[in-house]
């Protein structure tokens, strides 16, 4: 239960480096995520790695927030299949449109996102 928590974390964690170090790779991959399948690849991955975060929450050293992200991540994959093509193109265009700073930060984000995941799901060490 745990590694499933935990490749939940390095994948979060791997989009994130992409986009710190090669932010026109991240845009790319995007670029193929903005069609009628592609939309409905990345709901159905959003839903499954919020329904992991929260099944994972109760072993976790931040049970609540891993539930919360969990929850915030299963609306966000629900509400992506309701995104039309168009629409997406436009988040798209106006989030490369911003320049590559932009796209670090945002990817910045989600690397210490993954990272705060892999920390929270490790054990603790206990009283010493």
């Amino acid at each position: 239960m745990r590694l499933l928590g935990l490749v939940v974390a390095l994948v979060i964690a791997l989009v994130g480096l992409t986009g710190v170090i090669a932010p026109d790779c991240l845009m790319a991959i995007g670029r193929y995520a903005v069609t009628p399948l592609g939309l409905c690849i990345v709901a159905i991955m959003r839903i499954g790695l919020g329904l992991v975060l929260a099944w994972v929450a109760p072993i976790s050293r931040a049970p609540m927030t891993l539930r919360i992200l969990g929850v915030i991540a299963v609306i966000a994959g629900v509400a992506t299949l309701y995104v039309k093509v168009e629409h997406a193109q436009a988040i798209l265009g106006w989030w490369s449109g911003q320049g590559p700073v932009f796209i670090r930060l945002g990817a910045g984000f989600a690397l210490g996102l993954g990272g705060f995941i892999a920390y929270a799901l490790t054990p603790s060490r206990g009283p010493r």
